[in-house]
Order: C-alpha cells, then structure tokens, then sequence
C-alpha cells in the first residue's frame, strides 16, 4: 500500500465528515488536493495542500480551513502530532508504531511489495529494440533495449497489462542489401575467393555462417543464377538468421519480448492502403504539393503534387507525403499501418522507445495516432547514446561486426546485471558514459555494486545472526511477528520511511515513464543501510545483531530483512539479479 494513497483517503474521509456536519461545502472537487512528503523532511512525514486548493470552493481562509482539518488529523491513530505551516499547508508526523508496522507488510508481501493497482490492468504497448535485422546488435542499441524492458517491468508492477513488442524492419532497400551480402558468403562458402567486401554490402564475419547455412539448404542451385531467382528467397532466409541472432543477443541481457511483428506482413496483407482509407475517411488525406525543404534546396527536388496527410492539423510541423513517386508507400505510411494495428489489436496506450537520431519521428507518429482514433496514445522515448571508455580514455573493441561494437563484447566483458543497472543510471534523453572499469570497481562511486552489496549484506547477517541465536527462526513469517515495537531508533525509523516510499515510488516513475528513478531509489536505501551499518561499529547499541538479546536482534532481523526485499523488488523491475555474496 503506498502510505501517502492511504493518508489521502484519510483526509478525503475527514473533508466528507466536515462537508456532513456543514462545515465544508458537500460539493468540493477534491482532485488538485496532493499528499506527498514535504519538500523540508524537518517538517514532518507528510504534507497536504488540502486548506490551500479548497480555500476558494469554500469561501474560507485557507488556514480557517486548515483549522477544522488539523484537529481531526491529529485523531486519527497513526498521526502523532499536525502542525499549520505558512499561509495554510498542513504538515502530519507520523507516529512510531505505524513505521514499524511497515515492516511486518513488507514480510508479508515479499518482494510483491510495492505492486500497484494503478494501471487498472489497461493494456499497454511498449515496443523497443526494433533494429534492422540487418546484424547483431551493437552498442547503441543496448540502452534502449535496457530502458524499454525496465519501463515494461515499471508498468506491470504498477498494475498494467503490458506486451513487449519487437518491430521488425524487415521491408525495404537495407534487406535487399543484407540478402545480396548472403550472397557473397554463400558464394564464399562454395570456396568462391570473394576479394574485398564491395563498397555498399555488409563486411562482417557474423554472414559467414549464412552463407554456409544458405549453402546445406540449397546447394549449388543459386550460386550463378539471376538475382531475381534468389533475391526474394535470401531475403526471407538472412532477415530469419539474423533475427535468430538478434534474440540469442537480446537474451543474453535478459531481454525477451512477447510479440515480434514483420513490417514485411504489413506490405503483403494490404493493411498500409488499409489505415491510409481511415485517415482518407475522416478527411486527413489530400493530394497537394509541398514546399521545398529548408536550407539548401536538394538537387534532386522537384515540385509534383503528392498524396499528403494533414499532420499539421494535429501538432506536427509540416504535412508527410504517404506515396513516393513510384507509387510505392514512405516509411511514414507503413509506420502508420503498423500503430493503427496496434490500436485495432486493443492498445490505446502504446509507447516506442528510439533512438535519439529519431527525433523528427516524434511529432509525425504522434499526430498520427491522434488522427486514426479519438482515445489513442504514443508516448515515444528516445535514448541517447552511449559512450564507451576505459580508464576515462574513449574505447572501442574489436570489431568482428565489421563496422561497430557489438552488445554481445559489452555484455560478456562485464556481465549482465552490471550492464542493465549502469543503462538505468541516467535518465534516457541524458548522454550516458560507460567505463569499462569503474562500472566493475567494488566501490561507493559504483552504483550497480553498492545497491548489490546492501543486499549481500543483509544475506550475511542473517546468517551470523542464526550463528549467534541457534534457535532463531529467520524465515519472513516468523521476522513478520517480531516485537516491532523495538525499532525505535531514529536511524531505524528512517531506514523503514525509506522502506515504506517504495510503493509510492512505483506509481511516480510508472506514471512519468522513468525507470531510471528506480535506480536512484534503490541507491538512497543501500546508503541509509551502509549508513546504519557503519554506525554500528562506532556504537554498540545500534548493531544489528545484540549479544544476548534475541528479542532485538530478531527485530532488526526483520528490519534488514525488509531492506532486502525491497531492494529485490527494485532490482527485479531493472532486470537485475540480487546477489547473496559478492564475488
């Protein structure tokens, strides 16, 4: 349960109570009063800006209404003490025992804690990766992949009912061009000297086994046939085997997704012309002719009038031609088909995440989608690049792609885990550094081992704790019916307050579609552990594990417990494995 939900259900019972007795309007729209922490912790656990934004409903002085709101707060059993700040804002202090009780529902719920309701299980459409199956992935497309599986994870813990989807540009001249270098390797694999990769084709080894793959399925039969006999065969044959690399790639960072869809069944199903007939429908299609782009005119521009969506009506800067000369459809045209698939499919809420060369995408696909339905949604997030160094020097590694650094060379260097949690370090619009060796140095200064090594910790202590009381039971039901009340510590509290933001934190960085809040969350709690921690080599009193006392020590078993389970609850949303012993 996020605390601050459950408080404003507090104050909007006390605002109907007042509202009963005639002290308050019946009538008070309710929905800009915010419960959220106060910006001074100093100040309390929770704040409300009820008195402030009810004041004009009320015709009464903000602080009048804080006044008859203040009293029946401090009623209510979890609240210590209420204080009227400034010009009417009302601070709450939590009492001690609610705090404590936290503990025993975090036990309880497991590393389910903090699962939300929020999403109301809508569907949603998360689509990213979608590179060109054209090779394995590289570098760049490894933080995208990172982001939109978190932002995924984000929303299915907050109570929505996410697909993952892959979109596979597996249409168009890069295809044409991927097939034709298959080619040359499955000549290459008759033990055809094939010289130096011509200028235009694709030069990496990762073709050679498609070209002995292409060589067991077919034999001879193409090796000096047309191009027109092959090329459509190659096409679907090479796209399928570097989709098959592509996954093995994906899977290697832990990146599954439910759904692949083919740009090239959206071509053969006659489903372009088809959401080109909606848009034609509701009067967003015209022919007419465009200006000439801005800058220096392209030599090869001509002015000729052209099948044009209205995109300006709907937020973009200039209105997209659908057609090419040749009558083949834009890019444009098959992007519409593919999300008004989407939306026919059930997904009014869809979000693709890209990179950030996609920027000009942004503005057309989103006035798209407002033109195919009246309740559709895209959200496009783009990433920035990726930077490699090592030792702080730029740094690039061998190249058996044949043009770029491939996401396999960085996932296999430095694991996994390390490589998601360090993607999720930034937010996905900020350029992001990757240092080969700081990310992998057991430091303050490294998040991904910080937030590990909290959690290793706890595992540590657990077992020392056993050691120490032989008959200690640490399983999460028995911790949950610890005395509790034995948590009074200041830095107890505290650790539990950050404990208890969880939920709450869920919701803000699902509903901002930001999961690189969730490392930032995780990296506050691991420092208030290690803070508690070190304080306890300085005083006895505050160590975890109290010779002779086994009713405290259970208690702050159940404590560091908690820490951990948020901890994997956090960590699961990045993708990421908790560690039970550092290495």
């Amino acid at each position: 349960m996020n605390v601050f939900t459950e408080f404003r259900a507090a104050i909007d019972a006390v605002l109907s109570d007042l509202a009963a007795k005639g002290e308050l309007p019946s009538d008070m729209d309710t929905s800009n009063v915010a419960v959220e922490p106060p910006r001074d912790a100093s100040h309390g656990d929770i704040a409300t800006n009820a008195a402030l934004v009810l004041s004009k409903q009320a015709g009464k002085n903000p602080r009048e209404i804080a006044g008859l709101l203040a009293p029946a707060l401090e009623a209510l059993d979890a609240v210590e003490s209420v204080d009227v700040a400034g010009p009417g804002f009302i601070n709450l202090r939590i009492a001690k025992s609610f705090w404590q009780a936290q503990v025993k529902t975090i036990l309880t719920e497991g590393v389910g804690y903090g699962a939300s309701t929020m999403g109301g299980n809508d569907k949603v459409n998360v689509e990213y990766v979608s590179a060109n199956p054209t090779g394995p992935m590289h570098v760049g497309h490894v933080r995208g992949a990172v982001f939109g599986d978190a932002l995924a994870n984000l929303l299915i813990k907050a109570g929505y009912d996410v697909t993952k989807e892959y979109y596979i540009n597996d249409a168009g001249s890069q295809i044409d061009t991927l097939a034709r270098s298959a080619h040359l390797r499955y000549q290459e694999a008759h033990g055809r000297d094939i010289g130096e990769i011509p200028e235009g084709l694709y030069p990496g080894d990762y073709l050679i086994p498609v070209g002995e793959m292409l060589k067991e399925k077919y034999g001879d039969q193409y090796l000096d046939a047309d191009e027109g006999e092959w090329l459509a065969q190659f096409k679907v044959d090479a796209s399928g085997a570097m989709m098959e690399l592509i996954r093995e790639d994906l899977a290697a960072l832990g990146v599954e997704h439910e759904e692949f869809f083919s740009e090239r069944s959206l071509h053969e199903s006659g489903r372009i012309p088809e959401a080109i007939a909606v848009l034609k429908e509701r009067g967003h299609i015209y022919r007419g002719v465009l200006e000439p782009p801005k800058g220096k005119k392209p030599e090869d521009w001509e002015e000729r009038e052209q099948t044009l969506f209205r995109a300006t009506d709907f937020g973009d800067d200039v209105d997209r031609p659908l057609q090419k000369s040749t009558g083949e459809y834009t890019y444009f045209a098959a992007d519409i088909a593919y999300h008004h698939d989407k939306y026919v499919r059930g997904y009014k809420q869809m979000i693709d995440i890209l990179g950030a060369d996609h920027g000009g995408y942004v503005k057309r696909m989103q006035a798209a989608v407002k033109a195919l339905s009246e309740d559709g949604t895209l959200d496009v997030r783009l990433c920035q690049m990726v930077k490699l160094y090592r030792d702080g020097e730029p740094f690039k590694m061998s190249k058996r792609s044949g043009n770029f650094i491939t996401l396999r060379e960085v996932v296999d260097e430095v694991g996994r885990d390390v490589t998601r949690f360090i993607m999720l370090t930034r937010k996905n619009d900020a350029h992001l550094d990757f240092d080969f060796k700081k990310v992998m140095e057991q430091s303050k200064d490294n998040p991904v081992f910080y937030v590990q090594y909290a959690h290793a910790r706890v595992c540590s202590v657990l077992a020392k704790a056993q050691d120490a009381f032989p008959g200690l039971d640490a399983t999460d039901a028995s911790l949950a019916d610890a005395d509790l009340s034995l948590l009074a510590d200041e830095n107890e509290i505290a650790m539990i307050k950050q404990c208890a933001a969880w939920p709450r934190m869920v919701e803000s960085a699902a509903e901002a579609h930001e999961p690189h809040r969730i490392a930032f969350f995780l990296y506050d709690l691991a420092s208030e552990f290690h803070t508690f921690w070190n304080k306890g080599n300085d005083n006895h009193d505050l160590r975890f594990i109290i010779d002779g006392d086994e009713p405290l020590t259970k208690a702050r078993m159940a404590l560091v417990r908690a820490v951990a389970l948020v901890i994997a609850s956090g960590l699961g949303v990045l993708g990421v494995t908790p560690m039970e012993e550092m290495r």
